[in-house]
């Protein structure tokens, strides 16, 4: 039986050539291991293209996997050494290396073409892209577009920054769509990108340990509707509206307030708030199963992109009936003695603890802490005072939020989940939601932010038996 190999081959033939990828003098230096990198890796050997990888890390994630299953790859690991970056020709970056690192830099300087998977992604795929960024919220819509699709019996893939690398939705058979989660470190090298639909949904500081502020920040995101055919953006964000300029298509707005005629909102009426689009009324609010503001503007991004591919209003609303929400997104996880406790441990930053903290309103006692990563804590100061009744505090930055962000609200520090779970426990009166929203990354204490939640679950589960 024919292998895909050749098939694939080319099938990107022409994308490749769009980046002087088919050259035969071609020599690409994919710089970071990882996911991505092994995906880019295992793309680049089905189209026979020389290839090494770099990573600082001694031991990168994926190492073992590309040593059992990549052969004739050549492997620099523990640091990046001028001498393996002045022989290539193509740079292909891992969304976690900055393109401020030296080396990338005198690259650059000397007219390196440095691309990302997304950019090899873009010029290879056939069918239509949707793209979607934001600070938060971005994994919750792509999948509940992707459940819209499935709905309307289209055969859609998702991946990106969620799930599935880019280059790995790639095949001999092209799908009716493709709907990619876009992180800012991943649209920093994206130029050939081309979307029939592209959002942003919100814009928060997050990762200031590698922008100079939240605007180089938002100028990264804003790279995703450079050539979108539509554009969904969120009107009640000002940094969000302000990449209107950006946009080479039609633009479409959502928010929480009573939507002008061709935009998304809510509209409350004696029966009920209704999502809605203008005066229309698409589905009631009591009719979701995600619960929270946030996930109503998240819902709203979703029917708006919908629209902008033409799946039909049923399927849109049957996947909204159906859809209960992402692990570690405001995850319901139990009831016990009258308390709610929640699993938010995706919220890696303050706009997305700021989101869950007013989507659910209180009384709450929150669960906080990890790898600020250099944000600002200060946003959550005003929502804390107004829902929050205890503030229970770990890892590395809690000393940092405390001071930041507590005027008055009682507090506590511990040193881990299970602890944090049982001081919860005494502190929750009948009513209360205790919420894991930590506003951190996780990797000071755990190896995921999904680690992370999976050990409160469990903590919350043992406090339960």
């Amino acid at each position: 039986m024919q292998t895909s190999e050749p098939k694939l081959t080319m099938m990107h033939q022409k994308g490749l050539a769009i980046l002087g990828l088919d050259k035969a003098d071609a020599r690409v230096l994919v710089v970071g291991l990882g996911v991505t990198g092994l995906s880019v890796i295992r793309f680049l050997q089905q189209n026979h293209i020389k290839t090494a990888v770099v990573d600082s890390r001694e031991k990168p994630p994926g190492l073992n996997e590309l040593e059992e299953s990549c052969e004739g790859i050549a492997v620099y690991t523990g640091g990046f050494n001028e001498d393996v970056f002045a022989v290539a020709t193509h740079l292909i970056m891992s969304p976690g290396v900055s393109l401020q690192e030296k080396e990338i830099q005198r690259a650059i300087d000397r007219g390196v073409s440095v691309l990302g998977d997304i950019d090899i992604f873009s010029v290879c795929a056939k069918a239509p892209i949707v793209g979607i960024t934001g600070s938060n919220g971005k994994s919750t819509v792509t999948t509940l577009l992707g459940d819209m699709a499935l709905q309307a019996q289209w055969d859609v893939r998702l991946g990106g920054n969620l799930g599935t690398p880019a280059l790995d939705l790639l095949s001999t058979v092209e799908p009716d769509l493709y709907i990619l989660e876009l992180s800012s470190f991943q649209l920093e090298t994206t130029t050939f990108l081309k979307t029939k639909a592209a959002a942003v949904l919100n814009i928060s500081p997050d990762h200031m340990d590698r922008y100079a502020d939240v605007q180089a920040y938002s100028v990264a995101k804003a790279r995703v509707l450079k050539a979108a055919e539509g554009a969904v953006l969120n009107r009640a964000d000002q940094r969000v509206m302000a990449m209107k300029k950006d946009c080479t298509g039609i633009a479409v707005t959502f928010a929480l307030d009573v939507p002008e005629e061709g935009q998304y909102g809510v509209i409350k009426t004696p029966q009920g708030c209704f999502l809605a689009k203008g005066k229309e009324r698409l589905v009631s609010t009591d009719e979701l199963k995600i619960k929270g503001s946030h996930n109503i503007e998240n819902a709203l991004a979703a029917m708006a992109l919908a629209d902008a591919l033409s799946i039909p209003n049923v399927a849109q609303k049957n996947a909204l009936n159906v859809f209960a929400g992402l692990p570690h997104r405001t995850q319901w996880v139990a009831e016990i003695n009258h308390v709610s406790w929640v699993n938010d441990s995706k919220a890696t930053n303050p706009g997305a603890c700021l989101a869950a903290i007013e989507g659910l309103q209180g009384p709450l006692v929150l669960l906080v802490g990890g790898d600020g990563k250099g944000a600002d804590f200060g946003v959550l100061k005003e929502a804390v005072k107004k829902h929050v009744s205890w503030v229970v505090l770990m890892g590395q930055d809690a000393k940092r939020f405390k001071r930041e962000v507590i005027v008055d609200t009682p507090f506590v520090f511990v040193e881990n989940m299970e602890e944090a779970v049982a001081v919860a426990a005494r502190a929750a009166q009948p009513g209360d939601t205790v919420l894991l929203s930590p506003a951190c990354a996780s990797l000071d204490q755990y190896k995921s932010y999904q680690q992370r939640g999976d050990r409160y679950i469990e903590a919350v589960r043992m406090l339960k038996s």
